[in-house]
């Protein structure tokens, strides 16, 4: 799966200017929408959120920036999409020169992202305020389909998918409403967690990197030889039919585990679901072959259960192995587990907390 996460930033800006750019001459000074800004404040603050997700990814940020500008008060409408032009130029340069692996600031909800997920941010931020801005200076405006399936497969996982992407995500977003859905009054995005180990780092998976995964490719991930293994595509096509139903939650998903040392998806680890209403999880793991014997699988699972028994809606893991895969027991085992149960064909593991 190729990072397409600058010409995605490219093409929503691209259409945003041309767009608002047929408006330059009407008063900007009127209502975006739903929101309490003016149409050129909103401009304002799109490009202010380009700014500051270019440079906190170019500079590898450990806090928000505290960056604050607005345009001259003599200053026309053309200026602004000037600025959002060149600050959305800014942030493809700093998606492209970045590593699929850094990670940078930002609050909401892990207090990282990566580059596809400030791709992601930057994409909805112009989708929807341009949509604001249109509203308040009475244009029509319909992004491409697949920009706001980009940006709802990536930082929406939690939002169940609909038959028009664009209805989806302004419903989503508080801006519009969807045949037997809700109202949204509070919402947020989110970037996907990562958990660190001393030679691994679990980075969860995206509706969008399951899709590939399960579709036979490499969720972008860079794979070493003979990955990913059967039993990552199928957690992956599990990750996938639980976000088409609305059920995925983010956290208790899949995690892909890459090296530190070279960046390479050596397997992936996680959860066959959200914890149950006593307080259970089940987990499961899948190791390349290659990559198999160096203790990979029992740092990972040591890191993903004192994540998830640190957290209050969890009190006990569990896994089902079979009888005959004797390194997997003994993976569980070094993990702290131990066996309370077994059938004819599989023995079961918990780690209560």
């Amino acid at each position: 799966m190729r990072s397409m996460g600058g010409e995605r930033v490219t093409e929503a800006v691209a259409g945003a200017v041309e767009l608002l750019r047929t408006a330059a001459d009407r008063d900007w000074e009127a209502r975006a929408g739903r929101l309490e800004w003016s149409c050129r404040r909103t401009a304002e603050h799109m490009a202010g959120a380009l700014l500051r997700y270019a440079g906190g990814l170019a500079g590898r940020a450990e806090t928000r920036l505290p960056l604050t500008f607005g345009l001259a008060e003599d200053a026309g409408n053309d200026a602004a999409l000037d600025l959002l032009r060149t600050t959305g130029a800014l942030l493809v340069a700093a998606i492209r020169a970045t590593p699929r692996e850094v990670r940078a600031f930002h609050p909401f909800p892990f207090h990282s992202a990566n580059r596809e997920g400030f791709a992601a941010m930057g994409v909805t931020e112009v989708l929807l305020h341009t949509h604001d801005i249109a509203e308040g200076l009475g244009l029509a405006y319909e992004p491409p389909a697949e920009l706001c399936a980009y940006a709802l497969t990536r930082i929406f996982p939690q939002v169940r998918p609909g038959p028009d992407h664009w209805r989806t995500l302004l419903w989503a977003t508080g801006r519009g409403d969807l045949p037997g859905r809700a109202p949204v009054t509070e919402w947020h995005w989110y970037n996907n967690l990562v958990i660190p180990t001393e030679r691994l780092t679990l980075e969860g998976v995206t509706p969008a990197a399951a899709g590939d995964l399960s579709a036979g490719g490499d969720g972008g991930f860079s794979w070493i030889e003979g990955g990913p293994f059967e039993g990552t595509r199928e957690a992956a096509g599990m990750l996938v039919k639980a976000y088409e139903a609305g059920v995925h939650r983010p956290e208790w998903g899949v995690f892909v585990l890459v090296r530190r040392e070279d960046g390479r998806a050596v397997g992936s680890m996680g959860f066959h679901g959200a914890p149950d209403e006593e307080g259970r999880a089940e987990v499961g793991y899948d190791l390349v072959e290659g990559a198999r014997g160096h203790g990979y699988a029992t740092e990972a699972l040591r890191s993903l259960a004192a994540w998830a028994l640190a957290r209050d809606d969890v009190g006990t893991l569990f896994a089902t192995i079979e009888r005959a895969n004797t390194p997997s027991q003994g993976v569980i085992t070094r993990a702290g587990f131990t066996r309370v149960s077994e059938d004819e064909e599989t023995y079961a593991y918990a780690l209560h907390r």
